[in-house]
C-alpha cells in the first residue's frame, strides 16, 4: 500500500513540474520572414467612373529574414498588382500597389493573392467599392433652320 502511495505521489509531482514548466517557458521566437500587414482590405467607397485606380497597401518585414515576394495575382483582369521584385530585409517597409479598372460600373468585390517566402506563403489583400455610372448630359438638338430665315448667299 506504502509503494502505491509514493508512486502515485512521484507521479503527480511529476506531472506537476512538468506543467508548471510549459506555462513558465518563454515563447520561442520563430525565425524567418514575416510580412504585416497596416491593413489588408481596402475600400475605395463609391467613386466616379474613371477614377483614380490606385491603391497602395504598406508592409513591413517583422522576420528576421529577408522577404521575397515571388507573385501576385488579381482574381481577375481588371485587378492589377504591382509588386517589389527585390528582398525586403528584416525591419524594412514596402507596398503592393493595386490598380483597379474604374471604367467598369457597380459594386466590386475583388482580391490579390500574394505568394511569398514566409511560413505561411500565401497572403490576399482585399479591394472593394462602388463605381457610380458616369453623368449623361442630355443633348440640345441642333437648332433646324426656320423657314422664316433667309438664306445666305
Amino acid at each position: 500500500m506504502k509503494k502505491l502511495f509514493f508512486l502515485l505521489l512521484a507521479f503527480t509531482l511529476t506531472t506537476a513540474v512538468v506543467s508548471a514548466q510549459n506555462e513558465i517557458a518563454p515563447a520561442v521566437a520563430v525565425g524567418g520572414p514575416v510580412m504585416q500587414f497596416d491593413q489588408t482590405e481596402v475600400d475605395y467607397g463609391t467613386i466616379e467612373k474613371g477614377s483614380d485606380p490606385l491603391r497602395l497597401f504598406t508592409f513591413k518585414n517583422t522576420g528576421t529574414e529577408p522577404l521575397v515576394i515571388q507573385g501576385a495575382k488579381g482574381s481577375c483582369g481588371c485587378t492589377v498588382p504591382s509588386y517589389p521584385k527585390e528582398p525586403i530585409m528584416p525591419g524594412a517597409t514596402s507596398q503592393i500597389e493595386v490598380r483597379y479598372d474604374t471604367n467598369r460600373e457597380g459594386a466590386f468585390q475583388k482580391t490579390v493573392t500574394l505568394t511569398t517566402n514566409e511560413t505561411t506563403n500565401t497572403r490576399v489583400l482585399t479591394i472593394k467599392g462602388s463605381v457610380k455610372p458616369a453623368v449623361v448630359q442630355e443633348s440640345v438638338p441642333a437648332s433646324q433652320p426656320s423657314i422664316l430665315s433667309t438664306p445666305k448667299n
